[in-house]
């Protein structure tokens, strides 16, 4: 039998290219070697915006086009919705009662996010807990491995810790989920900072090929190359992180060396990134436009998933039920 991997995703709206090169990529190449079930965390988005929810139920819809259209396949991996699945708090809240606020308050995230994030209120239970609702995600479904990044290595112990003092307490009831690391390159943004929403600084699966060009040639590249005939550093030059991933290597054999020797020009480059870009990305963004103009698509992927999702945590509940002795 093939090992269960379970993963979800915050619904923060439509993706960018940080997402699908960080987390959905990954995702769609395990659908094949691995019994998938990846699921829109929209109990986790009440954790940081408890205080204005209006937004979820259209990110989730942006969120999920994106997953489908750019490769996912409902047919191949469970895609539902957490709060569809109604055992997600249940074991949650089981599992609260039995978790050590010192394993909680020493979660990194944390303690980075609680010193750095002061537009919200985040000295909520739920923030505090959140680990705690990540391990009944992966545990409901006996998940064996877990995909996640060398900095997510933290989070995955919590759950591995919680998983074993049920099975102490309880008996064996539940696997350890051990990682399945993945790579997460990270992306800059047009600015030169990290990709990210909040930044205003990305590219969108879904922007169009106009939106995407006019992005790509407003975006940094070697600070240093301040007039065309400078000699250009390609390992210094931002746009450049996004040439590696979509400009062919034959063709980037040829624009490394004319940069460094200023033969070629960043608006030169840019343009031919954006060309690169454009013609990787047409097909998704074609299948998008596609799903979208049915608008109970979302709805009804959610719903089924939801249901095959529920029907695995229905027996797994049974069991954690028994072991309760309820």
């Amino acid at each position: 039998m093939k090992q269960r991997v379970v993963s979800g995703m915050r619904p923060s709206g439509r993706l960018h290219i940080g997402h699908y090169h960080g987390v959905l990529e990954n995702w769609i190449r395990m659908q094949d070697s691995y019994d998938c079930f990846f699921f829109v965390a929209d109990w986790h988005s009440l954790t940081t915006e408890y205080a204005d929810t209006s937004g979820i139920a259209e990110s989730t819809r942006e969120m999920v086009l994106d997953w489908v259209a750019f490769g996912l396949d409902p047919a191949k991996s469970v895609v539902f919705r957490q709060s569809l699945v109604p055992h997600h708090s249940e074991l949650n809240l089981i599992l609260s009662m039995i978790t050590p606020v010192s394993w909680l308050e020493r979660n990194p995230t944390y303690k980075e996010m609680l010193d750095n994030i002061d537009q919200r209120d985040l000295s909520t239970f739920g923030f505090l807990g959140y680990p705690v609702l990540m391990a009944a995600d992966i545990i409901l479904y006996k998940a064996t491995r877990v995909p996640v990044g060398h900095d997510q290595l933290p989070h995955l112990e919590i759950t591995r810790e919680i998983a074993r003092r049920f099975n102490h307490l309880y008996g064996s009831v539940f696997p350890e989920p051990e990682a399945l690391l993945t790579e997460t390159p990270k992306l800059l943004g047009l600015d030169g900072r990290k990709m990210s929403k909040s930044y205003g600084n990305s590219i969108y699966l879904s922007d169009t090929a106009e939106e995407t060009s006019k992005k790509v040639m407003a975006m940094m590249t070697d600070p240093a190359r301040v007039r065309r005939a400078d000699p250009g550093d390609p390992d210094v030059c931002v746009a450049f992180n996004l040439h590696r991933i979509y400009v062919p290597q034959d063709k980037l054999d040829e624009i490394i060396p004319a940069c460094r020797n200023a033969s070629i020009g960043c608006v030169e480059c840019k343009r031919i990134l954006a060309g690169c870009m454009n013609e990787r990305l047409a097909p998704c963004r074609a299948k998008r436009e596609e799903l979208a103009v049915n608008p109970a698509f979302v709805d009804d992927l959610l719903r089924d998933g939801s249901q095959r999702a529920s029907m695995i945590s229905d027996s797994v509940m049974t069991e954690v039920r028994t072991a309760l002795k309820f």
